[in-house]
This record gives structure tokens, sequence and C-alpha cells, in this order.
């Protein structure tokens, strides 16, 4: 089986979007919480100091709007890799999280080459 999208997020809710956070919104909550250690918190840091780098940041998400992220499973091997340690630090903190892949995913509202954006209403991909 082949899907062709994917988004590690966690349990609990987001704010604004009502949908489970993704993997670097459980990252900043657990800094901004004082949960992660000084060498953990710089790790993570640079993990998302790469990710900004490397990959655009979708339009929707710079205004603002009510959307998630996935990554597109094809051209993203070397992204799942820079993001394993990320994903290391959440079972180090004990963060329950899920790894979503999907070929359903609601109204895609941005597009690159290795990310798509898809509006969310009430909790719910639109």
């Amino acid at each position: 089986m082949t899907c062709k999208f994917v988004r590690i997020q966690g349990r609990d809710k987001a704010y604004r979007t009502q949908y489970p956070r993704g993997i670097f919104a459980m990252g900043w909550r657990l800094i901004q919480d004082g949960s992660m250690s000084p060498e953990d918190e710089k790790l993570f840091r640079d993990i998302d100091d790469w990710f900004k780098e490397n990959l655009p940041e979708p339009v929707p998400c710079q205004n603002g709007e009510t959307v998630i992220t996935f990554f597109k499973t094809e051209t993203t091997k070397v992204m799942l890799e820079k993001i394993a340690p990320a994903v290391a630090l959440m079972d180090k903190y004990e963060q329950p999280y899920d790894i979503v892949y999907t070929n359903f995913v609601g109204n895609i509202v941005y597009e690159d080459e290795w990310q798509i954006a898809v509006r969310v209403e009430d909790g719910k991909m639109v």
C-alpha cells in the first residue's frame, strides 16, 4: 500500500485548529513549558531551523489561516530522516504521538514539492 501524505501529530488538540498538534507545535510546547533540557532544546531548535531553511513556509500558514500540513511521502525521505531526532525527543519526554499516513486529506489549499496544507474547520479537514 502506498500513501501520498504523512503527518506526525500529537494527541492533544491545537487551540486554533482543534486538530491534533503537529510535531513542531509539540516540541515548542515542551520548550515553552520548560520541560526540555538545554541540550534537547538546542537539538530541537536546530531541527526547526533546518526545516525553516530548507522548506518554504506555506502561504496559508504565513497568513495565519486555519490549516494543517502534511509531508508528501514521495519527496520527503530526507525530511523524515531530519525529523527523526525530534520524534525521539517526543519519546524521551513521553509525549504520545501518531504517524499518520493517508491518501485522504481534505481540500488542499497549498502545495509545493515537499508538503501540502489543508484547511481545517471545527477540528476536521474540509
